[in-house]
């Protein structure tokens, strides 16, 4: 999400910064380019006029003006705008009411609802430790009821019981009933969604609404509405009343408008974005993280949190001392390799990091993805244990064998053997320089090293992102 809108602000901020000085004509200029730039990603027309407004407001200002950096001066007030339009803070769900609290899940078909409403019960049931009840108000979707039943299964939260006939406010008084005898702390009442708005859907969604009295009411959007969005947003918050949006499918080919100007129309703020099936791809909607993505800052907080979240301290630790006492085999790369994958999409991950749009074709032209940290482990798990101790044992006749073992090739079995010298150079280097200490390079409890604080490491990710760098000798300049 984004992307096409990153490239385009990049593209303008980089003439910008060119620039000793700036006068009105150049800030008239770039604003000109960077409203067609969010016309293109699909904000909407009235959000794109007052952004740009104010933006060039501030950007003629005389400090901007006569700033030793005016180019750097005019990315940080888009920044800014960019923040104010998204929503300012991070705002998560509020439970502050008398349990059970009800959460009213609303959108149209496909936006996936019902699986957003499995991914909020998992993340209340993990995070906040609530215990959570689902229930599906769909009646009309065929195998929607038993689609969230098994949902409910998969994060382990119950599901209310399905009794064939009931219409949906039925269903809804049901659920609170439950989940009022049984002691559930959350009930996410999941409605039903329609291929369009229509008045049927509306008035069925505002009868639930009446007879459950939600705490949170989340209008479910996918992610690729375009246009759309605003007039989705506006017709469910005028007709039923949201407190938030969820946007879905974040991961696809999504050129992020939606986003921009459902925030700016309802007023309501973006609270969660959803990527893929799995139910833990959920994250809070972080405006001033957010912002800088778009702009090509990167978003280290997030990284770091998603390092501390997937590794686990005491293997981390362990690791850690092996690396810094110079022993490190392939076995602890095969273990890196896991935990990079638990962590999600390389690509993903990789955007989080500050600068990496400038490197966007070499990184396509690497075929940086999952599928390259699937064959390097089917590379490592081909070989015997006393092979991926002692890597010096694998000569020809061994590479051949692994190779047609992990459906790979010779050459990518050298590939990753190369990859892993380098690593063990390395770690031989930081042990001659008294490295001590319980944490490997990185992130402190566990990071691969090569995603060191801050930013990118000179010379590239050398080894560790994927270990040992890049296919291809790949580096970051």
């Amino acid at each position: 999400m984004f992307e096409s809108l990153s490239d385009r602000l990049g593209g303008i901020f980089d003439k910008l910064k060119r620039r000793a000085t700036l006068s009105a004509v150049d800030v008239d200029a770039a604003m000109r380019e960077i409203r067609v730039a969010l016309l293109e990603a699909d904000v909407a027309l009235p959000v794109v006029k007052d952004f740009v407004a104010r933006v060039r407001e501030e950007a003629l200002g005389q400090e901007v003006i006569r700033s030793v950096t005016p180019g750097q001066m005019v990315v940080k007030i888009v920044h800014d705008a960019l923040v104010e339009t998204l929503g300012s803070d991070a705002t998560e769900l509020d439970l502050a009411a008398v349990p059970p609290v009800p959460i009213l899940m609303v959108g149209l078909q496909g936006s996936g609802k019902t699986t957003t409403s499995a991914k909020i019960a998992l993340r209340l049931k993990e995070k906040d430790k609530k215990k959570v009840l689902l229930a599906s108000l769909d009646v009309y979707r065929p195998a929607a009821q038993e689609q969230l039943a098994q949902l409910a299964r998969q994060a382990d939260v119950a599901a209310l019981p399905v009794i064939v006939g009931e219409m949906p406010v039925s269903i809804a008084k049901r659920a609170m009933e439950m989940g009022r005898k049984e002691g559930f702390d959350v009930v996410i009442l999941d409605t039903a969604g329609r291929l369009h708005i229509d008045e049927a859907l509306m008035d069925e969604v505002a009868k639930v609404r009446d007879v459950a009295k939600p705490h949170e009411t989340l209008l479910v959007a996918d992610a690729m509405t375009g246009q759309d969005a605003v007039t989705l947003a506006r017709e469910f918050n005028e007709k039923v009343g949201i407190t938030g949006i969820v946007l879905t499918r974040i991961d696809g080919d999504a050129r992020g408008g939606g986003a921009l100007s459902m925030r700016a129309v309802t007023g309501k703020p973006i609270k969660f974005l959803g990527a893929g099936e799995k139910l833990d791809k959920l994250e809070v909607f972080h405006p001033d993280r957010i912002a800088g993505r778009i702009l090509g800052m990167g978003d280290v907080v997030s990284l770091v949190e998603k390092a501390a979240e997937t590794f686990q301290a005491d293997e981390a630790e362990k690791l850690a001392k092996k690396m810094l006492s110079g022993k490190f085999d392939l076995e602890d790369m095969l273990g890196q390799l896991k935990q990079l994958r638990k962590m999600g999409d390389v690509k993903g991950l990789l955007g989080m990091l500050p600068g990496i749009a400038k490197v966007k074709k070499q990184l396509d032209a690497a075929n940086v993805d999952d599928s390259l940290l699937k064959r390097q482990e089917a590379i490592i798990l081909s070989m015997t244990l006393k092979e991926r101790h002692a890597p010096d044992l694998i000569k020809a006749s061994r590479k051949k064998r692994i190779a047609a073992g992990s459906g790979t090739s010779v050459q990518e079995v050298n590939k990753l053997l190369k990859q892993f010298e380098q690593m063990e150079l390395m770690m031989k280097r930081m042990k001659k320089l008294g490295m001590k200490g319980g944490m490997p390079p990185g992130f402190g409890g566990g990071m691969p090293p090569g995603l060191g604080g801050g930013g990118l490491p000179p010379g590239g990710f050398g080894g560790g992102f994927p270990p040992g760098g890049f296919p291809g000798g790949f580096k970051f300049k």
